[in-house]
């Protein structure tokens, strides 16, 4: 972009060190520092593994999400737990009858689970990649992840608990 008119009518010079704006009138010829690396607004650094774009990127994407599911099928006791509840719970939020809304509650809650013990997962691996010794901040984010997934638990107990708790008891009332 050497010279090049810039949308607002200035032209830029792309030079190491020599980067002026200069209006087409050539009335401003004002420098400008170079951006520092802790600037927000600083190009970030290139990265060879963004460079993919639409479809390439969704589909690497894919495959790194399935990746994922793998990783913690196989090395995440707690997912395999969750996973099987949801297995159960999955079906029957489908076939409770309830309005669409409910349902999309009992799903998402379920859903939500996952999501947050993947996560938790995250970071317990990232804590382990940095030091497998013993610290308090390392204690603390692990802690901090399993609570995360105890509230997801908690709120998907109550989700269940309040739409299809009215329900089993009007099923049980009928049966008895």
């Amino acid at each position: 972009m050497n010279g090049a008119s810039v949308a607002d009518g200035t032209a830029r010079a792309t030079q190491p060190g020599t980067e002026r704006v200069t209006q087409h009138d050539g009335q401003h010829d004002a420098p400008h520092e170079p951006l520092s690396p802790d600037d927000p607004l600083a190009p970030l650094p290139f990265n060879p593994y963004k460079g993919n774009r639409g479809v390439t990127r969704a589909w690497h994407a894919m495959k790194n999400s399935l990746a994922g599911f793998r990783v913690a099928i196989r090395e995440e006791s707690a997912f395999r737990q969750e996973l099987t509840l949801a297995a159960i719970l999955i079906p029957c939020g489908v076939l409770v009858p309830v309005d669409p809304v409910s349902r999309v509650l009992l799903l998402g809650s379920v859903l939500l689970v996952l999501i947050v013990e993947l996560l938790n997962s995250s970071v317990e691996a990232a804590i382990d990649r940095i030091s497998l010794e013993r610290h308090e901040l390392s204690r603390r984010a692990k802690d901090l992840g399993s609570a995360a997934v105890m509230v997801a638990l908690g709120m998907c107990l109550m989700t269940w608990l309040l739409i299809v708790g009215p329900l089993v008891v009007q099923w049980l009332k009928a049966w008895l």
